[in-house]
């Protein structure tokens, strides 16, 4: 196995959580946090360069208690207003592609009294450091014992709602874990204190309450590490064969990995000095067969790969790098590549690389750093002033461009008399900021605002772009030249896009709205896959094979077989083509017509689509791609049998001829264009449409005029729950979370779980021709997408059945025996009515109770172009036209007569990142 296939070939904890290398940059404290312990806007930078390449960041260790910082500038965990500022480190890390663990620590004892306004700190018993001009601390009476560990508790909790991965409990470096275990420092004569089981208590209880919140907040693949330092030099003090003691009772708890601390991961003991044999080949050869299942990390002197290797042939499983990865950000894409580096330090050269003023003044800070240069000037700077609409106002907003960087925004006109308007304004303006780009996720209940406001910096971008290159002499009439044109920008034409630019080619995204997401922006229930990793996480048998019958069965029969092949093959690399850019779908609930758990989300439960285009966004700004909004394509150029470039239309009327080799068309389907709808399917005429305006077809009509072939283009699915007045699709993960349809006399009257036609038809037989989809407090708890449906006002609520059942003017009498007879159906897992077979989950019996009317509207066309299993474009008669690809609705015959739900998501990231790849490879071609 050669070096580079050891460090970064994947490696699967004990959890079942696969992390994508061997490598973590370790926790090393960098003095840069606010006085009050709370994180700058420094430290997410530095974390966020160091992210990327090396699967996971440590980042440095925080305080649980105000009691419990050892050094000035820590961050702290002690109280939930730490959890936004470290929600942006998490998002950092995550955002470049790593995990993100967090330490945890108290410094006990060896705390400085002016760290921490003049006070004591605090220890197992009232005796210092044997350190000079150590303080003596206040010994902890049992009750703050107990007190400190639910400290640690909830600070568990916080880093898993800041979104971290993992925690590392610091049980090391003589803080206050290790002080309880140490003989020297715990000197107490009750249950905490004094013979060695009794001093082992304290750091198992932190185990044990970090445990009860993972399970209580975290789902199964939380990570829990634990490092230790093996032996102390006092006496007395802990020896190797304690350390081992401990490490036994932590194994049998349950561990994902222990982590060294060692100056030197080679180190021999510091307490026998005439023994060389490494600590880590003394631990290897003692450890029990349970203690040998817990990955072992190293730490110290990781400067090439080389060191890493010998470490790993001494039996570590996993290397952490510390100054390394301070010096050098890209420390391990430098190592794949082959590269050999040396530490030292260049004073020039702090800033360039991230490193914050106070970690470049600690004395371990001995790194080369080297220059990270900027990059050249996109546009001539400028005020911008630009006219744009949100759906109340026409606003006048100033856009201010340096050469490389959005400067500033500011609102000429609006109601600025408005604090909502204002307020709402402030918040998108300093997203666009921070990110330095007009494509962010646009502000909740503000969505009109903020889009006019993205779209105003856009049209400035556009202006200042153009006045460069004019003043360089640009040829602006000339036409341009890229490797992959993508026309859309849902998630089908990102995914693309993104994997086309990770193969090595120029792109250009196309969109003819004036904002990035198309229909996916609106999936709410999530992507199916089956034998995914996270499944295997939760212990939920699936297979591919059965996927693919409930896909078939679903779809009448009527799927290509080839195509559905291709899906399902691909759908588990898809779920993890995802993780890896930073979008982690591992939730799991299930859709109607699927026997098991296998439809992926994000981890809180909340609507796939916003989840999913914002992370697709934020990788998409982070390789610069081009995106052209409110853009039309005119034609696709066309010449000597194959494609050539496209034709722009843009919003001032301008023409833009882009020569290219590769289009990628990823347009979506035509629910929104009714005149379409029922060209194909007359009994539609009527229905409303849970697609956004621009579902029209378009891209359709485009491949039509050279050539392409289509198929099923009658086979339109009608969605069973959508709110009429708005049409808001209400998500099948309410139902697939617990919920049940009943009709106007409270009575439920189908198998909810039925596919979407099937359960639209029932609705549309009912006389009524809606229904009441209903749930309770524990569902809506589960599914954060109910929670918008509330804030929307499209949900009635009430305290109890009854009082439900009276406010939507049906006999409460029926309603109340409904929920009853469903309730002992949960009970016993049979639904002796209706045959429902899956989400069963729970009795809706938990105040308040919640009801949302719905009626069928039109939802998926499945009908659309012709491909082949490599996404190529097919003419009628079934031959490919060379240079153009589809992936999305925009393509027909992947789901047949019917598409279930969550497969849809599954389709544009499957045959979108395959479309990317064969556009790429026909570029370089």
């Amino acid at each position: 196995m050669n070096t580079n296939d050891r460090l970064f070939s994947s490696f699967t904890l004990p959890n079942g959580t696969e992390l994508k290398n061997r490598l973590f940059m370790a926790p090393m404290t960098t003095c840069t946090g606010y006085y009050d312990g709370s994180v700058t806007s420094e430290l997410v930078e530095y974390y966020r360069v160091r992210a990327g390449s090396i699967g996971t960041i440590i980042v440095e260790c925080c305080f649980i208690d105000d009691l419990g910082l050892a050094f000035p500038g820590a961050i702290g965990i002690d109280h939930d207003d730490k959890i936004p500022g470290l929600a942006k480190i998490a998002d950092a890390i995550h955002g470049e592609g790593s995990r993100a663990i967090l330490q945890i620590y108290h410094g006990g004892r060896m705390v400085d009294p002016k760290l921490i306004g003049g006070r004591t700190p605090v220890g197992p018993s009232a005796v210092a450091a044997p350190r000079e001009g150590a303080a003596t601390p206040v010994a902890l009476t049992g009750e703050e014992v107990e007190g400190i560990i639910g400290k640690f508790g909830e600070a568990v909790r916080r880093a898993i709602q800041a979104g971290f991965d993992g925690v590392e409990i610091h049980g090391a470096n003589t803080y206050l874990i290790q002080q309880f275990y140490s003989p020297n420092s715990n000197q107490r004569s009750d249950e905490w204190g004094g013979s060695r089981d009794n001093r082992a208590k304290f750091p198992l209880a932190v185990l044990d309450i970090t445990h009860k919140m993972v399970r209580q907040y975290a789902d199964d693949a939380f990570i829990i590490g634990y490092r230790f330092s093996p032996e102390e030099l006092e006496v007395p003090g802990i020896r190797f064969d304690d350390t081992l003691y401990l490490l036994e009772k932590l194994a049998a708890r349950g561990l994902d990995y222990l982590h060294f601390s060692l100056g030197a991961a080679l180190r021999p003991s510091i307490v026998n000095t005439d023994d060389p044999t490494p600590l880590i080949d003394r631990y290897c050869a003692l450890r029990s067969e349970t203690l040998a299942q817990i990955p072992i990390m190293g730490v110290g002197g990781v400067v090439n790969a080389s060191d890493a290797c010998v470490a790993m042939d001494h039996g570590y499983d996993l290397i952490a790098v510390g100054r390394a990865a301070i010096a050098y950000p890209d420390w391990a894409e430098r190592v794949r590549n082959g590269e050999t580096l040396e530490l030292f330090m260049d004073s020039t050269r702090r800033e360039a690389l991230n490193i914050p003023e106070p970690l470049w003044r600690f004395s371990l800070v001995e790194a080369m750093i080297r220059d990270m240069s900027m990059g050249e000037s996109k546009f001539k700077p400028g005020v911008f002033v630009e006219n744009v609409q949100d759906d109340a106002n026409e606003l006048v907003i100033n856009v201010t461009l340096e050469t490389d960087r959005i400067a500033d925004i500011e609102l000429a006109e609006g109601p600025d008399q408005n604090v909502e308007f204002v307020t709402s304004f402030e918040e998108i303006r300093t997203r666009i900021l921070d990110a330095n780009t007009p494509h962010v996720d646009a502000i909740t209940g503000a969505t009109s605002q903020s889009e006019a406001v993205k779209k105003a910096v856009s049209k400035a971008m556009v202006k200042s772009s153009k006045a460069l290159a004019a003043e360089e002499g640009v040829d602006l009439n000339q036409d341009r030249r890229v490797d992959v044109v993508v026309v859309g920008s849902g998630g089908a034409g990102l995914a693309a896009a993104i994997q086309a630019h990770d193969e090595g080619a120029s792109v250009l995204i196309v969109e003819k709205m004036p904002t990035i997401g198309g229909n996916t922006i609106k999936a709410s229930a999530g992507m199916n896959a089956a034998e995914t990793r996270f499944q295997r996480v939760k212990g939920i048998q699936d297979s591919k094979a059965l996927f693919y019958q409930e896909s078939l069965k679903g779809g009448g029969n009527k799927n290509n077989p080839e195509l559905l092949h291709r899906f399902v093959e691909n759908a588990p690399q898809a779920i993890e083509w995802l993780a890896t850019r930073g979008i982690m779908l591992n939730d799991i609930t299930t859709t109607g017509g699927m026997s098991i758990d296998r439809t992926h989300r994000p981890k809180d439960g909340s609507a796939v689509g916003g989840y999913l285009i914002s992370g697709l966004v934020r990788n998409v700004n982070k390789r610069n791609i081009e995106v052209m909004l409110d853009t039309s394509v005119t034609d696709i150029l066309f010449e000597n049998g194959e494609v050539t470039g496209v034709r722009l239309t843009t919003e001032e009327g301008e023409t833009i001829v882009v020569s290219t080799q590769s289009v990628i068309v990823a347009t979506g389907g035509f629910s929104a264009n009714s005149q379409m709808v029922v060209k194909y399917r007359p009994d539609l005429d009527g229905f409303v449409t849970t697609n956004h305006k621009g579902a029209t077809g378009g891209g359709i009509a485009l491949l039509e005029r050279i050539g392409a072939g289509t198929v099923d283009m009658g086979e339109i699915q009608i969605h069973p729950t959508v709110e009429q007045t708005t049409s808001y699709l209400i998500s099948e993960s309410i139902r697939g979370g617990g919920a049940i349809l009943v009709n106007q006399q409270g009575n439920r009257f189908f198998n909810e779980m039925e596919t979407r036609d099937k359960v639209s038809a029932q609705i549309i037989a009912l006389p009524e021709k809606y229904a009441y989809i209903v749930f309770d407090e524990h569902v809506r708890a589960k599914n954060k997408a109910a929670d918008e449906y509330i804030a929307k006002g499209l949900v009635t609520s009430a305290s109890s059945p009854k009082a439900l059942a009276e406010t939507l003017g049906m006999d409460y009498h029926a309603f109340l025996a409904t929920l009853e007879r469903y309730n002992g159906f949960v009970e016993k897992q049979h639904d002796d009515d209706f045959g429902r077979t899956t989400a069963l989950r729970a009795p809706i019996n938990e105040g308040p109770f919640h009801a949302i009317r719905i009626a069928p509207g039109v939802h998926h066309t499945m009908g659309g172009v012709t491909i082949n299993t490599e996404t190529c474009v097919l003419n009628k008669e079934r031959q490919v036209i060379p240079g153009a690809f589809a992936a999305g609705e925009v393509v027909g015959g992947i789901h047949g007569g019917n598409r279930i739900g969550g497969n849809a998501v599954a389709d544009i990231i499957i045959f979108g990142t395959l479309a990317g790849h064969q556009a790429a490879m026909r570029a370089k071609r």
